[in-house]
Order: structure tokens, then sequence, then C-alpha cells
């Protein structure tokens, strides 16, 4: 028994107004990341790292707190390895160097601690290795999407791949235009979340693909907006169950799964949520904009096939 009811929505006769609500959220994203730029985070911009060891179980609000007290509100915070030893990152401060940082915070910390804590370790994260990262970072991106671009291709039809590859820019850009606009820490975490997010869309689409191919080489009759709306409507129920369960995780995530985490589960919701209406608008859309027809996913037939089945 079917769960959900197959539905006869007419999602491409809407394609026009959601190309163009597509088009705003893009050109939002890019005014906003232009204008106010993404917020780095210490895996980015450099920083101080410093491992502190209490006698027992600390929570990780109160060091939290302690900290933004004594002035380092935007200080990384996260157990590591048992929970009594605290990993914190601290960007850089103007005047200040890494020795004197260190000092300060670990002294800060002892204060509200009773001197009862250990300074185990402090490591600097130079500029340099932050900027390497960004830029293997956004390289990754880029890999991705070239490798998507060549598997689509292969598997389906070239119009195919440009439509794909056109959704996962979608929802890469408005993912990173909602954290400028919001001006959310941005580190390797979020960057992370943005290739699970390629990766899920991609699925998404990939399921759509198959079975407008199917559906192509089975109804004879009927435009390829009729098709491909079919499809889309076949589909439905598969992508509504799997979006629902995985933001059920995500949210509990957001909610329960403490700050190291919140931001890795926000950017994957924004990117499920984006990623669901892309695959729907903008990858079939570009398909069809393209000119994507039943003659384009026929199989092709072998010369002298034929006379070979001949007895």
């Amino acid at each position: 028994m079917r769960l959900i009811k197959e539905t006869h929505i007419n999602f491409m006769g809407a394609r026009k107004p959601a190309v163009a609500l597509s088009a705003a959220l893009i050109l939002f994203a890019i005014v906003a990341m232009v204008l106010r730029g993404l917020n780095f985070g210490i895996d980015f911009t450099g920083g101080t790292l410093v491992e502190i060891g209490y006698p027992q179980n600390v929570e990780l609000d109160q060091v939290r707190g302690d900290l933004a007290a004594a002035g380092y509100d935007d200080a990384v915070v996260q157990h590591f390895g048992t929970a009594t030893d605290v990993l914190i990152r601290i960007a850089p401060q103007p005047g200040v160097t890494q020795s004197e940082l260190s000092t300060r915070v670990t002294d800060a910390l002892r204060a509200r601690a009773d001197g009862q804590l250990d300074l185990r370790r402090v490591e600097f994260v130079g500029p340099q290795v932050g900027e390497e990262l960004a830029e293997q970072g956004g390289l990754a991106l880029l890999v991705a999407l070239f490798g998507i671009l060549i598997y689509v291709t292969l598997r389906f039809e070239y119009r195919f791949s440009v439509g794909a590859v056109i959704a996962l820019a979608h929802d890469v850009i408005v993912t990173l235009g909602f954290f400028s606009v919001l001006y959310l820490p941005f580190d390797l975490t979020i960057l992370a979340a943005l290739l699970a997010v390629i990766g899920y869309s991609l699925n998404d689409t990939i399921v759509i693909f198959d079975r407008v191919r199917e559906n192509f080489r089975r109804v004879r009759k009927g435009t390829p907006e009729d098709v491909i709306n079919l499809s889309v409507n076949q589909t439905m129920s598969r992508t509504l169950l799997t979006s629902g369960t995985t933001l059920l995780v995500l949210f509990a995530l957001l909610f329960l799964g403490g700050e190291v985490v919140r931001g890795f589960a926000l950017a994957l919701i924004v990117g499920i949520v984006v990623g669901t209406y892309s695959t729907i608008y903008v990858a079939t859309a570009a398909a069809l904009a393209l000119g994507v027809s039943r003659a384009d996913l026929m199989p092709v037939k072998k010369e002298g096939a034929e006379v070979d089945s001949r007895p």
C-alpha cells in the first residue's frame, strides 16, 4: 500500500515563475556575498588553538560563558577526547601575539575555575594555511561539479548534465548567500556540508532523470513537458519521504546536537530544502529549455541487428 498517493501536479506549468524566483535568489545571494562577504572561521582566517584540561567534567556552555565574560564571544569551544578536555579556537586579536592571547584565555578560565585547570597545548593556524584551505575547498567544489557534468552526460544526455550542474550551482550559491546574509560562521564543517548537499541534490536529480528517460521510452503520446510532469509526480512520494526523514534527523542535530554541529546541520537543512526545490524546478526546467526530446533518449539501434536476429 502506498503511503502517499500519486499526485497530478502541473510542475512544469509553473517553471517560468520558479526560474524567476531562482534567478532572484541567486542574484540576492551574489550581492550579499560581494557586499557582506562570508564570516570565515579560524580554519580559513588563522588563529590560536588552546587545549585546556579540567579536573572534572565540564559543560561547554559554561566554558563559552566564561570566555564571553572575558571578551571572547567568537571563540569556538568543543570537547576533545573526553568531557574533561576542552579545545578552544580563537580568531586573531589586533595587537595581541599568539602567546599573549593563549595566556589571557588560560588566565580568564583559571580565575573562574579556582585555578584548577591545565594548559595542555597551544597551536597557531597561520593565515596562509587558512587561505590554502579556502582555495582547496573552492577547487573541491569545482572538481565535484565538473565530475558530475561528465557523469550525467555519459549516463543520460548532455542537456540533462547541464541542467544538473545548473541546479547544483544554484543550491551552493543560495546556501552560501544564506550564510552571508545572516553572517553565520563559515568553517570547514560548513564546506563539508556543501559537498554533502551536492551529493544529496544530485541523487534526487538522478532519480527524476532516470524516470524521465524511462517514460520517454514508454509513453508514446505527450509532449516533453507532459513526460517530465509525469516523471516528477511519480517520484514525488519518494522525494517527500527521503527529504522529510532526513530533515527530521537534521533538526534533531540542530536543536540537540550542541554548538559544534549546529552550523553543519543548518547548512544541510538549507541545502536540502533548496536542493529539493531545484531538482524539480531548475534541473528539469533547464533540460526542457535546452530542448530535450524523446529522440534524444531512445536507445541507439545497432547496425545489422535485424540481420543478426534472423534465423
